[in-house]
């Protein structure tokens, strides 16, 4: 029953979605092959940039993967990925500056990324029990449950949205930051910009995804009154 024509609404994010990823794994690809002539490493960028800007107790952590690089604001510790952390090339000088940027944001208590940090716990629980409640509605007949799921959708779609200016705005942070450091000259500059542009793909098509996927419980919703 949750597999009817209103999953039409889900195709253009879907497919967009699609691009994305294969948009930030080719170009991640591509520019892991391209090394910065300042011959520093990911770390070194990122250790450079946190201390330039006076956070000196931020810590940076090897970890595990591809691009599962982050910036965790409880610990104040940025965790780098296996083609960043020792890597010399222009993505991996691009993707440790945007994290730093997300350490920069949290120091400056960057609004939008403050309101985002107090939806976690509510999108977590969103997360966990929403289509449970939905699925739960729609096969009962009871759309008081639906409605609940609804709403609780309506804070994943508000998150996916206060994330996209939280992301575009430690890309921008990152390329200040690499250009004040004369990490880069201006060729590598274009191109580390083209790694935080398609990383960034990829928070535009999750909002979208959020939201197509909201106004197809709204449709399922009217369906069954």
């Amino acid at each position: 029953m949750f597999f009817d024509t209103s999953i039409v609404l889900l195709i253009p994010a879907i497919i967009i979605s699609m691009y994305a990823q294969q948009k930030i794994k080719s170009t991640f690809a591509k520019y892991s092959r391209a090394f910065a002539q300042s011959n520093y490493t990911g770390y070194d960028v990122a250790r450079m940039i946190l201390d330039r800007n006076n956070l000196d107790e931020v810590e940076i952590e090897h970890i595990p993967g591809n691009l599962t690089d982050h910036y965790d604001p409880r610990t104040k510790v940025l965790r780098l990925s296996d083609t960043v952390y020792d890597s010399k090339s222009l993505a991996a000088y691009g993707v440790a500056a945007h994290e730093v940027g997300h350490a920069i944001q949290h120091s400056s208590q960057y609004v939008p990324l403050v309101v985002r940090n107090t939806l976690v716990p509510v999108v977590s629980f969103s997360s966990k029990f929403v289509w449970i409640i939905v699925l739960l509605g729609l096969f009962l007949g009871y759309m008081g449950l639906v409605q609940i799921g609804i709403v609780l959708f309506l804070a994943i779609v508000v998150f996916q949205l206060v994330t996209l200016p939280v992301e575009f705005d430690a890309s921008n942070r990152a390329i200040l930051e690499l250009k004040g450091l004369n990490f880069l000259h201006d060729e590598e500059i274009i191109n580390a910009k083209k790694v935080l542009n398609a990383a960034a793909l990829t928070y535009v098509a999750a909002a979208l995804t959020a939201i197509s996927q909201l106004i197809r419980l709204i449709v399922l919703s009217n369906r069954r009154r």
